[in-house]
């Protein structure tokens, strides 16, 4: 955050803004993998040792929950600062959209780096097949996202005003076609 606070210029803000974002995007993403999958025993040290290396389990385990929450608070901090004071819509639906993309490679890249037995390679080979396409879309996304203008395009409009807000009713038909059900 230290970065969007450092920035003078206002367009400048808001794109350290969403960088940031984006970064905390990818340093959520291992708990987030953890939570989902719910991985437990040798496994977990696997998935750990994936990204600490030969690094102690419990200390690799506290630093990665340590800056989970940090960078979760952060997340939220960046959401409500988007919202709030500069209303970036790119850090609404398109942030959205970018950190589901960004789960399914993570969940690609570690199905397949931990998968052990010959049925769980069998189970992740579609998805290693599909995982340079998955980062590919990923960069795609957060390019976009960095490059969006101030104001939303007419596709993000859209996006937009089509959104339910709750306080919509079915209208009646004023008219009927013969043998359709309206």
């Amino acid at each position: 955050m230290r970065s969007v606070s450092g920035q003078t210029n206002v367009d400048r803000q808001v794109t350290a803004l969403r960088s940031t974002a984006l970064s905390l995007v990818h340093r959520k993403a291992m708990f987030d993998y953890l939570r989902d999958r719910e991985i437990t025993g040798r496994k977990r040290h696997r998935f750990f040792s994936l990204f600490y290396g030969s690094r102690d389990y419990v200390n690799a385990v506290l630093a990665e929950h340590s800056s989970y929450v940090r960078c979760s608070s952060s997340y939220l901090c960046t959401q409500y600062l988007a919202e709030h004071l500069m209303e970036d819509y790119a850090l609404e639906e398109p942030l959205q959209i970018y950190e589901q993309w960004y789960g399914e490679y993570f969940r690609a890249f570690c199905d397949g780096a931990l998968a052990e037995t010959e049925e769980e390679k069998r189970a992740v080979a579609p998805m290693e097949v599909l995982k340079p396409l998955l980062k590919h879309q990923v960069a795609e996304a957060r390019q976009a996202i960095l490059q969006m203008p101030p104001q939303p395009g007419k596709h993000w409009r859209e996006v937009q005003i089509r959104k339910s807000t709750g306080d919509t009713q079915k209208m009646r038909v004023l008219f009927a076609v013969p043998d359709r059900v309206n």
